[in-house]
């Protein structure tokens, strides 16, 4: 083995010896049968929400395992491979060390992959996210590219088998939305997503403008953990307002008979959430619940921040931050702001393919935490 290669083993080998202490691998194992145990309690669905708790825990666990037992079965698979090539000869030896060199490249990405979720250890940074995603300056073409993120993100959720529930959409008149309240459902889903908070910017030719025109859009990204029992977030009934009406969708259109959307104010702060996209007033007026605590426990831990740090609540929380820009003409990039880097394939980023963009951005907001630090 070519001296180079066995230096670039030796070095994943201890990427990978990182990722699996912190990762506690034996924790994990210890985790997973206890989960197994309470999900095999006949019990357990006596609660439907503590117990889709314990199978998505238990799910998660799982596939987390999963993952790193198979980095460290391929990596000890690789000397294995390259001694194989070293024995052919001629072209054969030659296909066979480029697929080893390839396997190499491959499994580099994938622990790297997994190396960024041994950064997410903030506070809430295990839990859910709640997504907000408003359209900003630029008219039906911001409205259309609100959706579109709402799409990519919904996609992001479903090729990594994430559950998704959709609390509120309002529908702008002519095409796409003028914002949208959606949960993204697994572990570390909000720490991920976190770093997605922020303006995003679309330049293309408008398909709104008969002219053919170049138009750019905005659209703002919030990201928020998901409340728990444990955080104490009281909101006295005397501190909200409650109105209900007719749900609507797309062009105005009713799609419900009865007044079962809800809209919750928040008389103190002004804060206003709505909700459409249950069957019931009274299941609407709960996520609709849920959301303000979401926001209301955001608004505590900025304030909290700001009185730490006189810098104030920092960025993550400024609709003013434009983070990313998405360019479809003239040319084709997505490009993020901060980390600078950038893809020059926008479908297949708008199809959910954001990874990359999210691992970089984690590592960035850890550079950058460091540094102040």
């Amino acid at each position: 083995m070519h001296p180079d290669v066995a230096a670039d083993l030796a070095e994943l080998d201890t990427t990978l010896k990182t990722v699996e202490s912190v990762l506690d691998v034996e924790e994990l194992r210890r985790r997973i049968d206890e989960l197994e145990h309470q999900a095999a309690d006949p019990e357990l669905w006596n609660n439907q929400e503590h117990a889709q708790q314990v199978t998505s825990q238990l799910s998660h666990a799982q596939g987390e395992l999963r993952r790193v037992e198979e980095l460290r079965q391929r990596l000890d698979d690789l000397p294995v491979l390259y001694e194989l090539a070293e024995e052919e000869e001629g072209s054969a030896r030659e296909s066979a060390l480029v697929e080893a060199d390839a396997e190499r490249a491959a499994l580099h990405g994938d622990v790297e992959a997994l190396e960024v979720r041994t950064l997410l250890s903030g506070e809430f940074d295990k839990r859910d996210a709640l997504v907000n995603i408003r359209s900003g300056a630029g008219g039906v073409d911001a409205a259309d590219w609100a959706e579109m993120l709402m799409r990519m993100y919904i996609r992001w959720a479903e090729k990594h088998g994430y559950g998704v529930e959709v609390y509120d959409t309002s529908y702008a008149e002519e095409a796409g939305i003028k914002s949208t309240t959606f949960a993204v459902k697994a572990p570390y889903s909000y720490g991920t997503l976190s770093i997605e908070q922020g303006t995003h910017r679309l330049v293309r030719i408008s398909p709104f403008d008969n002219q053919g025109r170049r138009q750019t859009s905005f659209a703002e990204v919030e990201v928020l953990p998901v409340v728990e029992t444990t955080d104490h977030i009281d909101v006295p009934e005397t501190d909200i307002r409650v109105d209900v009406y007719r749900s609507s969708g797309p062009g105005g259109q009713s799609v419900n008979t009865t007044d079962s959307a809800v809209r919750i104010t928040h008389i103190p702060t002004g804060i206003v959430v709505t909700c459409q996209n249950e069957k019931s007033q009274l299941q609407n007026k709960v996520a609709a619940m849920k959301v303000l605590q979401a926001k209301l426990l955001e608004r505590k831990r900025q304030e909290e921040k700001a009185a730490m740090d006189e810098l104030g609540a920092g960025g993550n929380a400024s609709w003013g931050n434009q983070m990313r820009s998405y360019v479809l003409h003239p040319y084709q990039m997505v490009k993020d702001l901060r980390t600078e880097y950038e893809v020059n394939n926008p479908a297949a980023v708008l199809d959910g393919d954001i990874d990359a963009f999210i691992e970089s951005g984690i590592r960035w907001r850890m550079r950058e935490s460091t540094g102040r630090e």
